[in-house]
């Protein structure tokens, strides 16, 4: 197995042309999973967006999560959310999204600051962790945090864990080498001189170097 490509939606999108935009990323290749993140609509325009988006991405194959709503998620009948966390509090509140959304839904956690958080996560049974912050600027390169909790969490734990890319492309290898089973991409993508189909292509033909058995066995 080698890892996977998550999509992370742009900062920011037109809501009339993005679900395009979607699909010729798509249609690059393998796309595991999608981040849908709120680029400042309202809660009905953001609703409507989803609804476009959902099914176009679960039809080729890629599951959804929404960006902190819980709400929306549901009435789109996207595959799950992914929370932003941050200590006690945000346990909590991926506790109650957990409650909502199990045992078909998916829960991932990001905004992670800290190795306990990382581990408090897993134990109260999130799906996935993401390395990386996206209330960050972005760089070229991935954030050195990112490289090392993704190499630390692959070596340890089962929970799948998602390293984030930066705006360089050429970031996908470092982000593949910790081990991580998916490499996030979003500026990567959405920003890419040839297109983000291109960029889907690309970084697959990269991800597939890579072997998830031998990085954790290492």
């Amino acid at each position: 197995m080698h890892p996977r490509l998550y999509l992370i939606s742009p900062r920011t999108l037109d809501p009339a042309t993005f679900p395009d935009r979607l699909a010729e990323a798509l249609s690059g290749g393998d796309v595991a999973c999608l981040m849908l993140d709120n680029p400042g609509l309202s809660e009905q325009d953001f609703q409507k967006l989803a609804e476009r988006v959902v099914p176009l991405a679960q039809k080729a194959g890629a599951a959804v999560v929404l960006r902190n709503d819980t709400r929306t998620a549901g009435r789109a009948r996207a595959d799950g959310v992914h929370l932003d966390t941050d200590g006690e509090e945000g346990a909590q509140d991926m506790e109650r999204a957990l409650e909502t959304f199990r045992p078909d839904g998916i829960v991932g956690a990001g905004e992670i600051r800290s190795r306990h958080d990382a581990m408090t996560l897993a134990e109260i049974g999130v799906d996935y962790l993401l390395f990386g912050l996206l209330s960050l600027t972005p760089e070229a390169a991935p954030h050195d945090k990112t490289i090392q909790f993704a190499s630390w969490w692959s070596q340890l734990f089962e929970t799948p864990c998602v390293a984030l890319c930066g705006t360089d492309p050429a970031g996908v290898a470092a982000c593949a080498a910790t081990g991580a089973d998916f490499v996030a991409l979003r500026e990567a993508a959405w920003d890419h001189e040839q297109g983000p189909a291109e960029a889907v292509r690309q970084a697959n033909a990269v991800l597939q170097t890579y072997s998830l058995e031998e990085a954790h066995e290492g």
